[in-house]
């Protein structure tokens, strides 16, 4: 695949003259331009009074606190939903509310969201109320039975909605029609945070705290679940989610998180001390994910419930024995992908190649799709689906989108243009989940390819990867790389810094079978430094490279209480 690298522009700023320069660079390239954007204090958010319905809402909860009413939460199942269900059932409890549970739908037996069938189950439990969290925004044909149990319904979510809204007691979604909340990134578990904190003061103004005799709580105290939850769904990092994950950092960094959210960082071998939002991203999340993915993310929610170190550090080992079976089944699924593929005679130099590719195999994994169509789209730089079946009839479709390419509108081109195909689908502009037919997985493979077609140009395929300039010989060490780790959260949208620059090659090996493990130099300067290209290999390079042209991340490497310097290599070419 073609690779343009392209230096990021970086327009006139107000930043305060005291940041380092290069970061000040960084920010102003990412259209952070005054002294306010770069403040992560909490004084800073947004106010919840812009959420559409926030009012219906805190009434509906106010009332349930005051009548001791019976709430059950249902959550949905990756680490966002896995997080906001955690923090619900820790409010609710901090509030003073005696009688709350949580039910998580089992991915394979139930499928996602509030379904009339998970309806039903709920009704055995006699609740008064069901929160969603994460979830409900499509929900019609479940709160419809909710309504026809006398069940009261609270949907919290993030999702895009339909063009029908279901018929709850109150939604609380940035995101649907009619709603003015200035961020429309914010992630399941911030939804409900912010329903959660305005609850807290609707109960201060009404004298609760002082009538029951509790202490009024800190929910501040959950942010580490709120930072965990965000990251770990690839939400866009605005500056509203920077200081939700900022603060949530910090606490986690000074040993003020829950039991389980230490347990994670331990069973990844990560140092809490310096967490940074991509730990959470790589190393706690996907050991969270994967309970829900393979089996129930009730393993995963009892882990962020329990207050007890010991069944949290048990509860971690098992989540990251999962993980590790869900990476093998990844791994043998590529294959599968990769011969899929070259049975379709078909590379990603290949013009025939479809623009919107859909990819489906009788023996792939439902729980691990998502990830599947993550990484063949970032082989190949075109949006992607993976489907796997759900019965003797259906499919399931996890997709995952690049940037210009909305996939949910192109699901809903689709399925305006072409009525039968598909039965549920819903989503980001990202990534997207449906099911359909198992007999129209041909035809709906070719509507979409056409869709894509219509919004992607040929340039649009080609892999960019956009630049902070070069460094200068002096900045490429330790007080730059720890200064920049500092600077985050780095995340979706606000993505960490990636410079360019020409190194003489020193040394250079194969690490575990294949990445590149090397030894830099800059020119002219006795500056050297090691640095790796993850999954690339030098097979196709002449014998006798001496010089390399390089993008890369100037990253921090800790290895047995070591802290040094490293390029974490994302192109790499001989000069």
């Amino acid at each position: 695949m073609t690779v343009s690298i392209i230096r990021r522009d970086v327009p006139d700023h107000d930043l305060p003259s005291d940041l380092h320069p290069v970061i000040a660079q960084i920010y102003a390239s990412r259209h952070l331009l005054t002294a306010n954007e770069i403040e992560h204090s909490l004084k800073f958010l947004h106010p919840s009074d812009s959420l559409k319905s926030i009012d219906k809402a805190i009434a509906l909860l106010v009332d349930a606190v005051h009548k001791d009413l019976k709430v059950l939460i249902v959550a949905d199942f990756d680490a966002d939903g896995a997080t906001s269900c955690a923090l619900t059932v820790r409010a609710l409890h901090m509030l003073g509310l005696t009688q709350v549970e949580y039910l998580v739908p089992n991915r394979f037996e139930f499928g996602y969201g509030l379904t009339k069938e998970i309806v039903a189950v709920a009704a055995k439990q006699n609740p008064d109320l069901i929160i969603t969290v994460d979830n409900g925004i499509s929900s019609i044909e479940g709160v419809q039975a909710a309504n026809d149990f006398g069940i009261q319904v609270l949907i919290t979510d993030h999702h895009l909605p339909g063009e029908h809204l279901p018929a709850a007691n109150a939604i609380v979604n940035p995101n649907q029609p009619g709603d003015t909340f200035p961020s429309k990134n914010l992630a399941g578990v911030g939804v409900i945070f912010y329903v959660m904190f305005t609850l807290r003061s609707a109960l201060r103004e009404a004298g609760w705290f002082e009538k029951k005799g509790i202490e009024e709580p800190n929910l501040a105290s959950l942010l580490d679940l709120v930072a965990l939850g965000t990251v770990a769904d690839v939400v866009p990092m605005d500056h509203n989610n920077r200081i939700l994950v900022s603060q949530g950092l910090a606490r986690i960094r000074h040993g003020q998180c829950i039991p389980g959210i230490s347990a994670l960082i331990a069973i990844a071998k990560r140092n809490q001390k310096n967490m940074v939002a991509a730990d959470l991203g790589f190393a706690v999340g996907p050991r969270l994910n994967a309970a829900g993915r393979l089996e129930d993310m009730s393993l995963g929610i009892e882990c962020l419930l329990t207050d007890d170190l010991n069944k949290a550090r048990a509860m971690a080992k098992k989540l990251d024995q999962l993980n590790i079976e869900r990476r093998e089944i990844e791994n043998k699924m590529q294959v599968q992908a990769v011969e899929v593929l070259k049975s379709m005679q078909l590379n990603e130099d290949d013009k025939t190649l479809p623009v919107g590719l859909c990819l489906f195999d009788e023996s792939w994994h439902q729980g691990v799709i998502g990830i599947l169509a993550s990484r063949i789209k970032e082989k190949l730089h075109r949006p992607v689906i993976a489907f796997a079946p759900c019965n003797d009839k259906e499919i399931k479709g996890s997709a995952r989108s690049v940037q210009g390419l909305h996939i949910r509108d192109v699901l809903d081109a689709v399925a305006a243009k072409h009525p039968v195909l598909l039965k549920k689908f819903g989503g980001h502009a990202m990534a997207a989940g449906m099911l359909l037919d198992k007999k129209n997985f041909e035809s709906f493979s070719k509507a979409f390819d056409e869709e894509v077609r219509r919004v992607l140009s040929e340039e649009d395929l080609q892999g960019v990867i956009h630049t902070d300039g070069e460094l200068q010989a002096t900045d490429i060490g330790l007080p730059l790389a720890q200064l920049i780790r500092q600077s985050g959260p780095w995340g979706q949208c606000f993505p960490e810094p990636v410079f360019e620059g020409e190194f003489e090659l020193i040394q250079k090996r194969i690490v575990g079978e294949k990445h590149l493990k090397l030894m830099l130099k800059v020119p002219d300067h006795d500056v050297c430094i090691d640095a790796i290209a993850f999954n690339m290999l030098d097979k196709d390079w002449p014998d006798d490279v001496r010089r390399v042209s390089t993008a890369y991340r100037l990253d921090v490497n800790e290895y047995q209480g070591r802290v040094t310097p490293q390029l974490i290599v994302e192109h790499i070419a001989p000069i």
